[in-house]
């Protein structure tokens, strides 16, 4: 008769759900509270955007020529998050502004003399920051065939 009354007793089945419950609320909390605690959640939304360029190589603008930069689809982006680098690329080259809170647009260009004439091979990339500079992506690449 005992035996019979241990597998028809279900007193102990809620306190044991409960338990398992409240671990459970204790470990999703301290998941959620150590990401923010180590500041893993502020890089969650520093992502880089989502933007083309196209490139065009002038060599008979000048001497070394002019490098024209495109902003050919997606989101638009501060011009203070972002740079052009590479070869024979001057400091001066950017998507600039005096309005430091600008941003480039879908359709809008920069023009940059390089420093030297492009030769075969010489690379140029459009390079993203995040605001806190912590992560930093590239956009585009591109790479002059002459």
């Amino acid at each position: 008769m005992q035996l019979k009354n241990l597998f028809t007793e279900d007193r102990a089945v809620s306190p044991v759900i409960g338990v398992i419950l409240m671990v459970a609320i204790t470990v999703i909390l301290a998941a959620v509270i150590g990401t923010f605690v180590l500041g893993l959640g502020d890089q969650v939304s520093e992502t880089a955007p989502q933007a083309s360029f196209s490139f065009s190589y002038d060599q008979d603008a000048n001497t070394n020529g002019e490098v024209t930069i495109t902003h050919e689809s997606g989101e638009g982006i501060s011009t203070s998050l972002i740079s052009v680098e590479g070869d024979n690329v001057p400091t001066t080259a950017a998507f600039s502004d005096s309005d430091s809170n600008s941003k480039v647009n879908a359709g809008e260009s920069a023009v940059f003399e390089p420093d030297a004439a492009l030769s075969s091979g010489d690379t140029i990339r459009i390079i993203w920051s995040s605001e806190s500079g912590s992560t930093s992506s590239t956009l585009q690449k591109w790479t002059y065939n002459g």
